[in-house]
């Protein structure tokens, strides 16, 4: 989310404060757009804007395939519905900190840089932690965030990662599932990943028909031992599993994704993501709304004669088509099992 709008409080240029107000702007910016460049965020979501208080993301169901129709023929009529929508509301982000006339009567201005920079960490750090805890989440219908409570549904009201997908043309008969289980304890990782590549790839719209669906991206949380078994797994040429010198096909093949906000273990356990980076964008499978960016508004207090910066922006998320992604865990308590 490129530049911040700043506001300045009349007569601040003249007080006390007039000569912090650049320095701590530049502050503030620099670090905000470092952060930025470093985020996981616009990896993993489809970023989006809007001018209005939601957005409405739906998908259509399929055409059905050409027919032959002999000589002259007539064109037969395919029909096409719309298919589940998810609704994604931006809700209201603040904080604010204070710069005090006796740090700058003092030239404190170690002081000063540092809340400077406490409020960018924030602000990114707020960002990519209900980035990640929303994703996380999706293991279930909702997720609680400095304690208030967010949908992780996607558009057919299930969880995001769920076994029971409904089809909107065919119902529970067309059931599909994005949650998978495995046992580290005796499946190898490349047999792991193996199946859920082909599991993905697999994936069906709601009359039946074969996607396009082909995962590039692994995301995986900052563990150690899962990016070991990751690595070895897709960039070694030969297969890590075997001595007879067995090609890996897995090599090239992955965008891999350390992600430090995301939890190490999920029900105790080891896990990983899998991700078709561009059925994501295409499909808008994970929506990021961005409807106000930050906004850093400078006055002084009358109560206290300090200086005040205060953030304000407005953002939301959420999940609309499932497909996009998979969770992939060890033992999970619920999951299909590959």
């Amino acid at each position: 989310m490129a530049g911040i709008i700043f506001a300045e409080g009349t007569g601040l240029n003249d007080s006390v404060f007039g000569k912090s107000q650049a320095p701590i702007k530049a502050m503030i910016e620099q670090n905000v757009e470092a952060f930025e460049k470093q985020s996981m965020i616009d990896k993993i979501y489809y970023m989006d804007t809007t001018t209005h208080y939601a957005e409405k993301y739906t998908s259509e169901t399929s055409m059905g395939d050409f027919e032959d129709v002999g000589e002259n023929g007539a064109y037969p009529i395919t029909s096409i519905q719309e298919g589940y929508s998810k609704t994604i509301e931006p809700t209201t982000w603040k904080s604010r900190f204070e710069v005090t006339q006796e740090m700058i009567e003092d030239a404190n201005m170690g002081k000063i840089k540092s809340r400077a920079n406490m409020f960018s960490l924030s602000y990114n750090r707020t960002r990519e932690k209900f980035a990640a805890d929303l994703l996380i989440g999706g293991m279930g219908t909702t997720m609680t965030f400095g304690g208030k409570k967010y949908n992780t549904t996607s558009a057919d009201g299930k969880a995001l990662f769920a076994t029971d997908h409904p089809s909107k043309t065919q119902g529970t008969k067309l059931a599909q599932s994005n949650l998978f289980k495995y046992t580290a304890a005796s499946d190898t990782f490349t047999d792991v990943l193996d199946a859920a590549q082909e599991n993905m790839q697999d994936f069906r719209d709601d009359d039946g028909n074969l996607l396009t669906v082909a995962p590039d991206t692994i995301i995986i949380p900052n563990s150690g031992a899962m990016k070991r078994k990751v690595f070895e797994a897709v960039a070694s040429e030969l297969d890590p599993n075997s001595s007879n010198n067995a090609f890996n096909f897995q090599i090239g093949l992955w965008n891999v994704l350390v992600w430090n906000y995301l939890p190490k273990t999920v029900q105790g356990k080891e896990y990983f993501l899998l991700m078709d980076s561009k059925f994501n964008q295409d499909y808008m499978c994970l929506p990021w709304l961005d409807r106000i960016k930050l906004t850093v508004k400078s006055s002084i207090d009358d109560n206290t004669d300090a200086n005040t910066w205060s953030g304000r922006a407005r953002f939301g998320a959420g999940f609309n088509n499932w497909r996009g992604i998979a969770l992939v865990g060890d033992s999970l308590s619920t999951g299909t099992q590959l």
